[in-house]
């Protein structure tokens, strides 16, 4: 199968994006991995989709950071959002349900079959081709001056730091000094070369190296002012940085970039700011009318006020599916009025039976942010804070975040856990559950605890239950699976190639 690519701008960012000069060339395809081909090479990564861009205007290289690609990913669901231990599977749904998610939600070695593709590899490397591109072409460009080279190059900087944060964070070991420079990674990709066909794994240490220097070149370069979600500013270069030392154990390092990323919101041309449910869900609110089946009114990521960086999935693992809901730990972290219920289903779809324990489903919103969002700096600042014994600026956080999700009487974190550091680093990352349960972050947040001396004694599984409540399965997690193996039809591809085991 080839596929066919071109550019897609879809957000007027700029009225003359019909001159953009671009000529699409049919060329062959090489590879398995960027582009979900069904393929006859033996190259490990296909880098460019069915077409060869040529650009030499400034301007060009400018509207490639418009593609739509860049924003909508993973159209069958992103893996780590099948991975968390906020989890629970139903049955008879869970039986009846799709190999790819039984497997990833079993914790199991091989997720794909050897014929098979990995979206979560391919649409991430076809992103790479672009960032690429424009990284290593646009300061040799026309008609555009010195700043506005560097701008546009910056942000493709911060694109390939967040794909590449993504990747290592599925197919290399969780982050530690002690061993990143050994434990094997994932290759480097620094071209948009077509006719490359020989790719190394690079260490863990390597891949946070390249993200660490691409972020930090990155950022001076950045606009300060947000003008539209779809592309990089300075907020988002920082609050992907901070990202990045915090999967690292970093916190020192990750809480001032934080502080300037929320800081620089103040900059910004279009508004941002965390929705406040309260008002959302009140009369004549954006949220409303409720919509029995997918849940609140949905709101385009790109006019998401809570968005900095907009890059989204679909959610489509529960919203139209019965098989996964939230655990009836996680289920019981939410209180009455805490406002996100609404976006949660205590019923199957179509189905008038309740789930068991009072577990929920997740069917909102429909799409699931995973670029740069206003409430994860927040929780991820308030962690930072307890980590360094300001107890007082991690309490104002989540309390800021949780004043936009509940009833003023609901919002105060009770003084027993406020005053306690690991108490409240608890209640946190409970928050986080709250904020994002469902939506894969959960797993992330799962890695890097595993690694960590205050959470690296506990264990996480799956269990499925059927609508009794009787549990029919359980999948403990190993410790390897913390890290995804590779597919077969890569390792088939690259004979010699380490895969993880």
């Amino acid at each position: 199968m080839l596929l066919h690519w071109g550019l897609m701008f879809h957000f007027n960012l700029a009225k003359d994006m019909k001159n953009i000069k671009t000529i699409i060339k049919n060329v062959s395809l090489l590879a398995v991995l960027a582009c979900g081909l069904s393929s006859c090479s033996d190259s490990f990564l296909e880098v460019t989709p069915k077409g060869k861009l040529i650009a030499d205007q400034t301007a060009d290289y400018d509207l490639l950071l418009n593609n739509k690609a860049l924003l909508e990913l993973f159209l069958n669901g992103q893996v780590q959002a099948y991975l968390g231990d906020e989890l629970d599977a139903i049955n008879p749904y869970f039986d009846a349900g799709y190999l790819r998610s039984k497997r990833l939600f079993s914790y199991t070695d091989v997720i794909y079959e050897r014929n098979e593709n990995a979206e979560e590899i391919t649409d991430l490397m076809k992103n790479l081709y672009t960032y690429n591109k424009i990284i290593n072409e646009v300061m040799d460009s026309q008609n555009g001056s010195e700043a506005q080279k560097k701008a546009i190059r910056a942000e493709a900087l911060v694109g390939r730091a967040w794909a590449n944060l993504l990747l290592i964070n599925y197919y290399g070991k969780p982050y530690t000094d002690a061993s990143a420079a050994t434990d094997p990674g994932f290759p480097i990709i620094l071209n948009s070369d077509v006719m490359q066909t020989t790719f190394t794994r690079a260490s863990v240490g390597q891949v946070y190296e390249l993200i660490l220097n691409d972020l930090t070149t990155a950022i001076p370069d950045l606009p300060k002012r947000l003008t539209h979600r779809l592309r990089a500013s300075k907020s988002a270069g920082e609050g992907i940085l901070a990202k990045a030392y915090i999967y690292m154990g970093k916190f020192d390092k990750a809480l001032p970039l934080l502080e300037s990323a929320i800081a620089n919101i103040a900059n910004a041309g279009i508004p941002v700011k965390l929705i406040d449910q309260n008002e959302a869900f009140a009369p004549g609110g954006i949220y409303l009318p409720l919509n029995p089946y997918i849940g609140p009114t949905n709101i385009a990521s790109i006019e998401l006020t809570d968005n900095i960086y907009a890059r989204h999935y679909p959610i489509n693992i529960s919203s139209f599916n019965n098989d996964l809901v939230l655990s009836k730990e996680a289920s019981a972290l939410f209180q009455e009025d805490d406002l996100r219920r609404n976006f949660m289903s205590t019923t199957p779809l179509f189905v008038a039976q309740e789930y068991p324990d009072g577990r929920l489903r997740r069917i909102g919103p429909m799409t699931v942010q995973i670029g740069v969002t206003l409430a994860d700096l927040y929780l991820l600042r308030a962690e930072c804070k307890a980590r360094l014994n300001d107890l007082a600026g991690a309490k104002a956080d989540v309390e800021f975040l949780r004043k936009n999700r509940m009833p003023a009487a609901s919002v105060a974190v009770p003084a027993n856990i406020a005053s306690q550091r690991v108490s409240l680093l608890k209640f946190i990352l409970e928050e986080r559950i709250r904020e994002f349960a469902g939506q894969g972050y959960r797993w992330f947040d799962m890695r890097r605890l595993s690694v960590d001396p205050l959470f690296s004694n506990v264990t996480y599984k799956h269990q499925v239950f059927d609508m009794d409540g009787k549990v029919v399965a359980t999948f403990p997690l190993k410790p390897e699976r913390f890290t995804l193996q590779l597919p077969p039809k890569v390792i088939d591809l690259n004979p010699g190639m380490e895969n993880n085991p």
